[in-house]
């Protein structure tokens, strides 16, 4: 793709995104999705609208129009898009039913799946596997690459849902991860990857002054769900040339997302709490209490942390074979030196203060951010 063909998209999407999100916002207000503030959420304030994924996922979709009509994209580029979108419909609509009325995890989790199986219909699939010393690929039948598929998906989808617990948390971070993907997917020569995640990048630029700290409008499930969705079939379109293990490129990328969602799932097995469940022990809490309440001291911490996996992950598609290994045990030991150092690391709940407000809930379900 040339140059020009990516700055058409991008300014499509980030101008259609933030010419929407006003509208989108009066709409939450109008049908009553708006956050409601009680003693486990950061957000205080009243009657914040939620549905800012509306506003981004039809940023994308302007994007991807303005490509369409300007003959960048094959017939069958333009419907394994389409097989995306039609995804990401059911997530943007069972995301608005929970930011509403609530939905039981296991719920939505069968809404996810169901996303994640149509995206890989329409393409975007862990199919094989590379190892690094020679080089070989290793392709995966159906019946293993299927469930594969859909456990990156889910996974990644969840992961970002998690993150969304300060205003502009996940839309800068969905930001960050998904410039990395880009430059991935451009580096590989895969330009459905590109395409998509320079829609969903200039989406997200074009969302996030409403969002960022103090937020005039949350994502809510129905953003936080759509983000995570679009960044993880980004990521199934240009890990397929990572130079090593396949897929250590990608997953550094969202190295942060991972690594709070694995401490969570640890603490919650450990004190015998269900998974799906909430606290207020996640690195932006932790942060938060360290910057003295500030939302905006937190979510720059976070934004830099994240920036450097982001750089490491790029850098990583240079080397190959044991200097790759070897890489990436220093890379890994003096990531968790640093979270340690950073108090990311603990497993209890961080003491309330007089400046810091209460932890939010919706850390696991997407509201306040």
């Amino acid at each position: 793709m040339e140059a020009l063909e990516i700055v058409t998209p991008l300014i499509v999407a980030a101008g259609t995104s933030a010419l929407s999100t006003p509208l989108v916002g009066r709409l939450a207000t109008a049908l009553g999705v708006v956050d409601v503030p009680n003693p486990r959420k950061v957000n205080l304030r009243p009657n914040i609208p939620l549905l800012g994924g509306l506003a981004i996922a039809i940023g994308c979709m302007a994007g991807i129009v303005s490509a369409f009509l300007l003959g960048q994209l094959s017939t069958p580029e333009a419907l394994r898009l389409a097989g995306f979108f039609t995804g990401g419909v059911v997530l943007l609509g069972v995301g608005a039913y929970d930011d509403r009325f609530g939905l039981d995890a296991k719920i939505k989790l069968v809404f996810q799946l169901a996303a994640a199986a149509i995206a890989f219909w329409a393409g975007f699939r862990l199919d094989f596997i590379t190892e690094p010393f020679y080089h070989l690929t290793y392709e995966l039948p159906v019946w293993m690459a299927f469930p594969a598929t859909l456990l990156w998906i889910v996974a990644v989808t969840n992961a970002m849902n998690l993150m969304d617990g300060l205003d502009g948390l996940a839309t800068g971070l969905g930001t960050i991860i998904a410039t990395t993907l880009t430059v991935i997917c451009w580096e590989s020569g895969h330009p459905v990857g590109v395409l998509l995640g320079v829609v969903l990048v200039g989406a997200q630029l074009g969302f996030l002054p409403f969002n960022f700290p103090p937020g005039r409008i949350f994502l809510g499930d129905t953003g936080a769900y759509f983000i995570g969705y679009a960044i993880s079939v980004v990521a199934l379109s240009g890990y397929r040339k990572a130079a090593l293990l396949t897929f250590i490129v990608p997953l550094m990328a969202l190295a942060v997302p991972f690594l709070d969602t694995a401490l969570s799932v640890f603490r919650r097995f450990r004190d015998r709490k269900r998974i799906m469940g909430a606290d207020s022990m996640h690195m932006h809490h932790h942060l938060l209490k360290a910057s003295g309440g500030s939302q905006r001291e937190a979510v720059l911490s976070l934004y830099f942390l994240t920036a450097c996996f982001c750089i490491i992950a790029v850098a990583f598609r240079s080397v190959d074979g044991v200097w790759a290994i070897a890489l990436l045990v220093a890379v890994t030991v003096l990531t968790f030196r640093l979270l340690r150092n950073l108090g990311l690391l603990a497993l209890q709940e961080p003491e309330a203060s007089a400046e810091a407000p209460p932890a939010s809930s919706k850390s696991a379900r997407g509201e306040g951010g």
